[in-house]
């Protein structure tokens, strides 16, 4: 009976610590990394790409409807002329899961020009989307385009990585339904990242250089915000 509570007490006081990590991890990263969010895309600074990161397909081949939000807010950008190419970053490990394809035919419908999305298929993870981005694309600056649960460990990443960003939240809809489940996740991920980052640096799927070329680009846009509506980070 001693033993069973010792195991019991042992076991809570192991669990209490782990949350205190995770949570004090969480809020690290967060406040180094607030100012950085950006709710509304008229206020992005300028950017020349915007890395949209995979968030899974249906079984059809069709985009979930949070990478479709991805996709959809990095149209805006485009248009609007604050970033000039889109890199459209996720998993292809087989042959009928294609997210980087997806993303650009949805891209593509949504008025961007094919020319100017550039596929990453081996962005199979966060971490590997933004090494992949410095390493193969040669990404310094970009717009990340994700969710605001999700927000802070992709900048974290991308600062880890080299690549130096600011992120907008592409919350179009209500994830009610989900949330809960990934913001749970995102504190164990948090984690993970912290530690590729600083003690394992794993090395992701490679290959040859593959800058992205920005004199094919079709969006003239001058890159720059309307003058009568200046920047905000998003106040968490």
């Amino acid at each position: 009976m001693k033993a069973l509570k010792y195991i019991t007490f042992t076991a809570l006081g192991c669990g209490v610590v782990a949350a205190l990590v995770l949570g004090g991890l969480r809020l690290w990263v967060e406040q180094k990394t607030r100012d950085r969010v950006y709710a509304h895309v008229e206020d992005v600074p300028p950017r020349p790409v915007a890395i949209v990161l995979g968030a899974g397909l249906w079984a059809d081949g069709s985009l979930t409807p949070i990478l479709a939000d991805r996709v959809a807010t990095a149209a805006d950008l485009y248009h609007a002329g604050l970033v000039q190419k889109l890199l459209c970053s996720g998993d292809n490990r087989l042959v009928n899961y294609n997210e980087p394809q997806a993303m650009l035919e949805y891209a593509v419908r949504l008025g961007v020009p094919e020319e100017d999305v550039v596929l990453d298929y081996a962005g199979r993870r966060t971490y590997d989307s933004c090494y992949r981005a410095r390493a193969i694309f040669g990404v310094e600056r970009a717009v990340v385009v994700t969710q605001r649960f999700h927000t802070a460990r992709a900048l974290y990443l991308c600062d880890a990585l080299g690549v130096d960003s600011v992120a907008v939240l592409a919350d179009r809809q209500d994830y009610t339904v989900r949330r809960v489940t990934w913001e749970t996740r995102e504190y164990l991920a948090l984690a993970l990242a912290w530690w590729d980052a600083n003690v394992r640096r794993p090395v992701p799927v490679l290959g040859d250089p593959l800058p992205i070329d920005f004199s094919t680009r079709q969006n003239e846009g001058t890159g720059s915000r309307p003058a009568s509506r200046p920047g905000r980070a998003l106040v968490k």
